[in-house]
């Protein structure tokens, strides 16, 4: 299966199976993808016809052209066959029961009153509540018990908002370093805030312990305190954006990334990453809000075209940045053409509900931070481990094989099946697909491929 596209003055040929990306002139283009169909009769027939005003289209250049296609077939850069299918249920079972990953909800209460937020203000549709350091040491103990030979564990402190339980957040971190040597571990933490109760102390304990820090920030003023407000309706930008800036310079510009979420009232996300990288931020996402189809902020059909238009124009602006030496980082354009992630990542997708586990304040567990509150996901606790074994299986049985809508999509080994998360609260069916959001994840594919392509003939000349 190959997926051919023209984006950025670049004829682009993508072979599905090898990942093997090929930036082509225009009669190789056409070739490649009558390839399949035609005979090289044929195509030495109809290629002539398309270009009867260009002499130096020749039938040895044809000839050549369809040469080369088949040592490319040959040596498994074009038209490779997919084998992966009869190990993807395999791959997965074998690390079943191994965690290697938790997100504590240190916190389920906020400081802000977003409107669109899936979390409910935090309170994930329950109680307000606070993980004691009881709850969250039990939840370390069980990470480290359950983790099989994997050294390196991996824990984000989210809510809600994490910094409103902080002194819990430093307890269990200064326990987690006092046991991880004799445990044979290594943890490496992640701090999610909103940025309201940043100061010194947070500053200083991040920058000591935490391998990255996720900031939530949408962009424009007008933009952001129309969704991120307090309870008296008051916006946050100004309160926050001066700590994070504090934040990011303290860090040295790296290991962060300013979170944004886009809505029906920001389709045109672009300015919004303008204005990130004007207050000096470079390590960026812009994420499309999740929420219900109903809700005044979610995307639309109509949004839809012009959404796509920005990730096109997203690319230009950072292409033309790299060249200039200014690059910026957008999460979603992380994509390494030479080697990436392995076919296990690629069929499995994140690992939730068996690698990847949420940790709710009474130690509850969950396959990710998106399915707290769902009781039929309820997977067991922190103190008896897994008990809800049949929510475990189907998460395990979940990959990119699992959901008939992907076995033809020619971006199913990136984003291994997509979100269950989003597939389940769209469809009802962890192996469902949410189809909106697999149209914007194949535009960021196209866009982020193009990209690397154009970085990659930049270094060649």
């Amino acid at each position: 299966m190959i997926h051919s596209y023209k984006l950025g003055g670049m004829n682009i040929v993508l072979d599905i199976c090898s990942g093997a990306v090929h930036v082509v002139d225009e009669v190789a283009y056409d070739i490649i993808n009558l390839y399949e169909e035609h005979t090289r009769e044929e195509i030495a027939a109809l290629i002539p016809t398309k270009y009867k005003d260009n002499p130096e289209v020749t039938k040895e250049e044809i000839s050549d052209c369809c040469d080369q296609i088949e040592e490319l077939k040959a040596s498994g850069q074009l038209f490779t066959p997919d084998t992966y299918e009869p190990m993807a249920d395999t791959l997965k079972q074998k690390t079943s029961g191994v965690v290697k990953a938790l997100c504590l909800h240190i916190a389920h209460a906020c400081n802000l009153n977003c409107s669109y937020c899936f979390a409910s203000q935090g309170k994930y549709h329950g109680e307000r509540a606070m993980m004691s350091f009881e709850v969250g040491k039990q939840a370390l103990d069980f990470l480290i018990a359950n983790s099989g030979t994997r050294r390196n564990l991996e824990v984000d402190f989210f809510g809600g908002e994490p910094l409103m339980n902080f002194d819990v957040v430093k307890q269990l971190v200064a326990y987690a370093r006092s046991v991880e040597k004799q445990a044979g571990k290594n943890f490496r933490f992640t701090l999610t805030t909103n940025g309201m109760l940043i100061d010194d102390d947070v500053i200083d304990f991040a920058n000591r312990e935490c391998a990255n820090v996720v900031l939530s920030l949408d962009g424009r003023k007008e933009i952001h305190d129309r969704f991120r407000v307090d309870y008296a309706g008051n916006g946050s930008w100004e309160k926050i954006v001066p700590k994070f800036q504090r934040m990011v310079e303290a860090r040295g510009g790296k290991n962060y990334y300013m979170r944004g979420t886009f809505t029906h009232a920001n389709p045109d996300f672009l300015e919004d990453i303008k204005v990130m990288l004007d207050l000096g931020f470079n390590e960026l996402s812009m994420e499309p809000v999740v929420c219900a189809p109903g809700d005044p902020s979610a995307l639309t059909e109509e949004d839809l075209p012009i959404v796509m238009a920005q990730y096109e124009k997203l690319a230009e602006l950072m292409l033309e940045r790299h060249r200039a030496g200014k690059p910026f980082t957008f999460y979603h354009y992380m994509i390494d053409l030479k080697g990436g992630p392995c076919i296990y990542k690629r069929i499995s997708g994140c690992g939730s509900g068996t690698e990847y586990m949420a940790v709710t304040p009474w130690g509850d567990l969950y396959p990710c931070h998106q399915f707290v509150g769902e009781d039929k996901y309820k997977l067991g606790n922190v103190w008896d481990g897994v008990t809800n074994t049949d929510a475990r299986e189907e998460f395990a049985s979940c990959n990119v094989y699992a959901r008939e809508e992907c076995r033809d999509c020619w971006a199913k080994l990136y984003c291994s099946g997509g979100c269950a998360a989003n597939a389940y609260h769209a469809t009802g069916s962890i192996k469902g697909v949410y189809s909106y959001g697999c149209e914007l994840f194949k535009k960021r594919m196209e866009c982020a491929i193009m990209l690397e392509a154009a970085k990659l003939e930049d270094d060649e000349d």
